[in-house]
C-alpha cells in the first residue's frame, strides 16, 4: 500500500511541475535530495555503530537482563495472558529496552521474535490476540529515553545542539504510550473486538484432530 502512496506523490509532483512549467525544478530537486539522502545515510553509520555497540555491551554485561527484571512488574499486568517465564515476555522486554534507547533497527528483530512467540500462544491463528494488540500499540508509541537515531540525523545535518530533543522526546513518547495502552485496553472490552469462545473451541478441536 505504501508503494502506491509514494508513487502517487511522485506522479502528482511531476504532473504539477509539467503543468506549471517547473519540470526542471522538479528534476533538480530530485537529484539534489537524492544526494542529500546519501550524505545523511553515510553520516548515520558512525553514530548508529556507536549506539549499537553500546547496546551489545549492555546485553553482554547483563544490563539488559537487569532492565528486563525491573520491567517485569509492569509487563505482567499488561500481558496477563502471557506466562511470566515465556520466551515472548523476554523478547518483548528486550524490544522495549531497545526502543527506549532509540535503537529502532536493533528493536525490529526482537519485535518479530516476540510476535512469533506470541503466535505460539494464540489458539486462533488467523486472529490477533489481546497480547499481540497490546504489544503492537506499545511498540508503535514506544517510550524513548535516548532518541539515538534522531540524534544521529541531527548530528549529520550539523545541528548546533543535537541532544536538545531528549527532554521533549521523553514527554511526547510517554504521553503517546499511555494513550496507546488506554486505547487498546478499552477497545479490548468491546464485544466486536473479542474472540468468540466457540471459534477458539473450534480451532482447538481442529488442532487436536491434526495432532492425532
Amino acid at each position: 500500500m505504501i508503494n502506491y502512496v509514494w508513487f502517487g506523490l511522485i506522479a502528482i509532483g511531476v504532473i504539477v511541475g509539467a503543468l506549471t512549467g517547473n519540470i526542471e525544478a522538479v528534476t533538480d530537486a530530485a537529484i539534489s535530495n537524492a544526494r542529500t539522502g546519501v550524505d545523511l545515510s553515510l553520516g548515520l553509520i558512525g553514530t548508529m555503530a556507536l549506539w549499537l555497540g553500546i547496546m551489545k555491551i549492555a546485553e553482554d554485561s547483563g544490563l539488559i537482563k537487569s532492565l528486563a527484571k525491573a520491567l517485569r512488574f509492569i509487563m505482567v499486568p499488561l500481558f496477563p495472558d502471557v506466562p511470566a517465564d515465556h520466551p515472548a515476555m523476554g523478547a518483548m522486554i528486550m524490544n522495549m529496552s531497545a526502543n527506549m534507547l532509540g535503537l529502532g533497527n536493533a528493536a525490529t528483530p526482537l519485535g518479530l521474535k516476540a510476535m512469533t512467540e506470541l503466535q505460539k500462544l494464540n489458539p486462533n491463528k488467523d486472529t490477533a490476540t489481546n497480547a499481540m494488540a497490546t504489544f503492537l500499540a506499545i511498540n508503535t508509541s514506544s517510550v524513548t529515553l535516548i532518541p539515538a537515531s534522531v540524534i544521529a540525523i541531527r548530528v549529520a545535518a550539523n545541528s548546533a545542539n543535537a541532544t536538545e530533543i531528549i527532554g521533549p522526546t521523553i514527554v511526547a513518547t510517554l504521553a503517546s504510550t499511555i494513550a496507546a495502552i488506554i486505547a487498546v485496553k478499552l477497545l479490548q472490552r468491546l464485544p466486536m473486538f473479542q474472540i468468540k469462545p466457540e471459534s477458539v473451541v473450534e480451532v482447538t478441536s481442529d488442532q487436536a484432530s491434526l495432532n492425532e
